[in-house]
């Protein structure tokens, strides 16, 4: 394996809207004379990267983007024959990139064609990139995405919700609060009824999980806060996708179907606003023979592809250290997913007669 592609690729600091000048390196670096290149630009300055070789029936596809903050690569010796490569990306999605790189470069050298590397921006903030790629461009029979699974096929994956909600207080001096209204303590309670609510069971996907982030209330600290806002993002499974939606779509009205518990919930569900910010719904994947496979809670672009009649998702690394300061893989992994896409090549080629 061409290690030090993979130590290049991990200096650039591509965090979602910074794509730009490692998409440009790739498009140098990895185009040759064996493959065709088609660059989409996608309108924020960001572009996807399309190599062909011959008419792609089976497509690998990772994205070009990683969380903040950039952390510099390092590597460090792991026993006597294996790696470990340190740092943003190493794990999610740049060893993803570079093992269907090397995969793809071998399948050319066996003389094999009709399969393609897509590389797409903006996934881990909204599948931008995939979605301009779904619009615009036809799919094939197979795509195959590349995300930390440990090598393991994904059966199925969470789907994700996501809202924008917003309490509205009265502001009054805190030393009377009885005069005012805390929109703090109106989020505090929906908070305190949201933990206690049961979603349904889902046998395949676990249990329906939600997280807070961007949790706004810029109020001086002896003013009650006269608004709090916040972006509450789910991880549904098959069996509460649509109770996640219609539980935030009736909430904010003061539904009697969703007033937790009375006298608090009366009072807030009529000073709160909730805005819908889309998501993606669960999903099952193809698991081809002879791949482990185990479901997923984590999203991807995978669910955005609907131009592709099959979907695959697979690739080194551990979802456990992705988005993590201690992100990294280890150079055997990268080598077993190498193996484990030029085995899917030969396995579907084989079923739509390539």
């Amino acid at each position: 394996m061409d290690t030090e592609l993979f130590l290049e690729m991990l200096q650039f600091d591509s965090t979602s809207s910074k794509e730009r000048e490692f998409s440009s390196f790739l498009a140098e670096r990895l185009a040759t004379g064996d493959c065709v290149l088609e660059r989409q630009e996608v309108g924020d300055g960001t572009e996807n990267l399309l190599f062909k070789w011959g008419d792609p029936q089976i497509v690998f596809c990772s994205h070009l983007d990683t969380v903040p903050p950039y952390i510099a690569p390092s590597m460090e010796k792991a026993g006597e024959h294996d790696v470990k490569y340190c740092g943003r990306g190493t794990c999610d999605a740049k060893g993803q990139i570079f093992s269907m790189y090397t995969a793809c470069k071998a399948l050319c050298e066996q003389g094999k064609r009709n399969f393609g590397l897509l590389l797409l921006v903006g996934e881990e903030t909204g599948s931008y990139g995939a979605k301009a790629f779904r619009d615009k461009y036809p799919g094939g029979k197979y795509v195959i995405v590349g995300e930390p699974t440990d090598n393991c096929m994904a059966s199925a994956s969470k789907g994700t919700k996501a809202f924008e909600i917003t309490f509205r207080g009265v502001p009054f001096h805190s030393g009377y609060p009885q005069h005012g209204e805390s929109a703090v303590l109106y989020f505090n309670d929906f908070v305190n009824a949201l933990r206690s609510y049961r979603f349904n069971d889902d046998e395949i996907l676990g249990e329906t999980t939600w997280n807070i982030g961007k949790l706004v209330s810029d109020n001086p600290q002896n003013i009650l806060s006269e608004q709090l806002t916040f972006r509450l993002y789910f991880r549904t499974t098959f069996a509460s996708d649509s109770q996640v939606s219609d539980l935030l779509e009736n909430i904010s009205g003061g539904n009697a179907k969703y007033k937790f518990d009375a006298d608090k919930a009366a009072k807030w569900q009529l000073r709160m606003s909730v805005k819908a910010l889309g998501g993606d719904t669960p999903t099952r994947y193809t698991v081809l023979d002879g791949f482990p496979a185990k479901a997923v809670s984590f999203g991807s672009d995978a669910p955005q592809l609907t131009n592709f009649e099959n979907k695959i998702l697979c690739g080194p690394g551990s979802i456990l250290v992705a988005h993590r300061s201690d992100e990294h893989i280890m150079l055997s992994d990268m080598e077993k997913a190498v193996e484990n896409y030029i085995k899917m090549y030969y396995a579907l080629s084989e079923k739509i007669k390539l």
